[in-house]
């Protein structure tokens, strides 16, 4: 509990974690590239972010883009923050909210991509409209990316990517709609940057095999 609330305390007084508290957790919605990162990059968002792997390491790869981890947990965007920091990364950033209130953060059309890495794939039925990938949160998502915006999934949980596909099967507005179930034996191997999460090198350690979607929406 002493290093979690430490973390909290660090996370605290660092620019590039927005969370509630500070200024800019109000008001950022619109603004990203002229308020945080000061400049018209292309905007990644990653959700449910946990420690920011994906986040940090596209930043590290693409430092001609601008890159956003959202998670709820502090204790996580602490880890990717440091590295952040580390590597004098000016251009990820870390904000601190739930998924369901993502609109409030991103204007229509301000994000250019987004990557869903490993979430929890909330098993019982009667929380099928809480999944990160379920219709609710499709037309959020659809809402804040740019038309020509990629929405890139992958996760290692079999059901959880079934009912997504069944999700998008019920849609007529996706365009350049690539999926594997397999993604290390796959073509699309490539798009992913062979950036891996812990829960990616954990479940594929156990002997998971990852899966791997993306699209664009038709608008």
């Amino acid at each position: 509990m002493k290093s979690k609330l430490k973390r909290f305390e660090i996370i605290a007084g660092r620019q590039n974690v927005i969370e509630p508290g500070k200024e800019l957790f109000n008001t950022i919605k619109g603004k990203w590239s002229d308020v945080f990162f000061k400049n018209q990059h292309p905007i990644t968002i990653e959700l449910a972010c946990g420690r920011g792997e994906y986040s940090v390491n596209l930043a590290r790869q693409f430092p001609d883009r601008n890159y956003i981890g959202v998670d709820k947990k502090g204790d996580r965007l602490w880890k990717g923050s440091t590295w952040a920091v580390e590597d004098n990364l000016q251009n990820v950033a870390f904000l601190r909210t739930g998924i369901l209130f993502i609109e409030s953060f991103f204007e229509v059309g301000e994000v250019n991509e987004i990557w869903l890495t490993f979430p929890d794939p909330l098993p019982r039925k009667r929380d099928t409209k809480r999944r990160l990938s379920s219709t609710r949160y499709l037309d959020m998502y659809k809402k804040i990316l740019a038309p020509d915006g990629y929405f890139r999934f992958k996760t290692d949980n079999t059901d959880l990517f079934n009912f997504t596909l069944e999700e998008l099967g019920y849609r007529n507005d996706l365009v350049d709609f690539e999926y594997t179930h397999d993604l290390y034996q796959s073509v699309l191997r490539p798009e992913c940057f062979d950036i891996k999460t812990k829960y990616e090198e954990m479940f594929s350690a156990q002997g998971e095999v990852i899966k791997y979607l993306r699209f664009r929406f038709a608008h």
